[in-house]
């Protein structure tokens, strides 16, 4: 039953991480030394581990995510036994690497995935972003600002593109908190496969950017708003509207001499309100106006996706405190997302058509987290007794402070008054008489 477990905890992550992706991620990346302690597969395997783990500590969860790795590779070398030397190892690897393991990653899914996925030779594909909080050390507050109110935690922003249904992430890209979303989606393009039909809110919604999602070959399904003026040739009765073509040409594009973008305008009816979504694929026989629908309600898996990663992966506020752990942090747990919503797709096969079935991601992870205790249990019983005098170690930590608790003013805090003395006063005569009469009647 062990033996069982173990397999399929190291088969699930070998079945997308493969040896043809590490050895991707080592051509980008030659250095001259290698850590002998701590290879490419022992980090990225580690980091992983620990996001799929639980612990109320980073060293707690480095204690049982390293033991994981030792009882799964057992003819390998054992790999450091320090949460600093595991960081430090995880510093002098490039970003680059994770970009590599990344788009490794992507053609897995697109291998396994995204054929089925097409509607029409269409690839439904989800674009949005969020902020992620970090903590408030000197460094991180001075590299990637304010964001938000004044005073407020320093932030990095996440953007992802999510194939639909699924709500698989397909690629990402960091920045500060106040990054511009439609520069991340522009560095993202090339990353996307031909015929793709992107979907987003009204956000997405602009001259250039269409122009720019229209030179990289990818057609888009755009959320109408007020602010945007479409022109017609002729008047249309909007009472009854369903859908049309229009030309959308702003002001400052016209000024500039640039040709208006002929596009389609469809209204999808709604039981509050109705939905206008803008595309430039003109043709109905390609995208329907119930697929188009349908499509755009798929673009909340995308806000499901961004609640797996902040509530079940613990990463409402990302716990490095430093810019480069920041980076090797953030790349690694949306790998390890990446690689859970992978093992949550499950493919059944009906006839000539695919009918993809999501599994629950949080089913998933209870999976994941129960194979990683039976690959605990697996280990020989010296391996077994350290692993336990480690995490008692560390869960039994004291650390004594040597400097003041506040380091700095937080926001929106009132300044400490402590209480004052109590008031004290000579007892009236008429009071004093009523105080003898209820002690007597005592």
């Amino acid at each position: 039953m062990r033996k069982t477990s173990a397999q399929s905890f190291q088969v699930g992550i070998s079945h997308f991480l493969t040896p043809q992706v590490f050895k991707q991620a080592h051509q980008v990346w030659q250095p001259k030394y290698e850590p002998p302690r701590w290879t490419l597969p022992a980090l990225v395997r580690t980091l992983l581990t620990m996001a799929f783990c639980t612990g109320d500590s980073q060293e707690e969860r480095f204690v049982t995510a390293r033991a994981a790795y030792v009882a799964g590779h057992q003819k390998l070398r054992r790999p450091g036994e320090t949460l600093i030397g595991f960081g430090m190892a995880l510093v002098k690897l490039p970003l680059i690497v994770f970009r590599a393991l990344a788009a490794g990653m992507r053609q897995q899914i697109d291998k396994h995935f995204v054929a089925s996925l097409r509607i029409n030779g269409w690839l439904p594909m989800a674009c949005d972003g969020t902020r992620l909080e970090c903590p408030r050390t000197e460094q991180l507050q001075r590299r990637l600002e304010q964001a938000g109110k004044l005073e407020s935690a320093p932030m990095v922003y996440l953007t992802a593109l999510v194939l639909l249904p699924l709500g698989l992430p397909w690629a990402w890209r960091w920045g500060k908190g106040n990054a511009s979303e439609h520069e991340h989606l522009r560095r993202l393009l090339p990353t996307l496969p031909e015929r793709t039909l992107l979907v987003g809110d009204a956000f997405y919604a602009g001259y250039q950017l269409f122009r720019d999602m229209m030179r990289a070959r990818t057609s888009f399904l755009i959320r109408m708003s007020s602010r945007l003026c479409l022109y017609t040739l002729e008047e249309k009765p909007m009472q009854r509207f369903r859908e049309g073509v229009f030309y959308y040409w702003p002001e400052n594009e016209r000024d500039k001499g640039r040709p208006p973008l002929k596009v389609r305008l469809l209204r999808v009816r709604g039981r509050t309100a109705d939905v206008w979504l803008l595309t430039d694929i003109l043709d109905r026989q390609q995208l329907s106006h119930k697929t188009a629908g349908q499509i755009y309600r798929w673009r909340w898996k995308n806000e499901g996706l961004f609640r797996t990663y902040k509530r079940m992966l613990g990463k409402v506020k990302l716990r490095s405190r430093t810019v480069a752990m920041v980076h090797r942090e953030a790349e690694g747990s949306l790998l390890a997302l990446q690689l859970l919503m992978a093992l949550a797709a499950k493919a059944i096969q009906q006839g000539q058509q695919r009918v993809f079935i999501l599994d629950s991601p949080r089913r998933v992870l209870l999976g994941l987290r129960g194979e990683i205790a039976g690959l605990l249990r697996s280990l020989g019983p010296r391996q077994f007794a350290a692993y336990q005098r480690w995490l008692q170690e560390v869960r039994s930590e004291e650390w004594h402070r040597t400097r003041p608790k506040t380091r700095q003013s937080w926001p929106h805090k009132k300044a400490y008054k402590p209480p004052k003395p109590p008031k004290i006063r000579v007892m009236p005569p008429a009071l004093k008489v009523k105080m003898i009469k209820i002690l007597k009647a005592a």
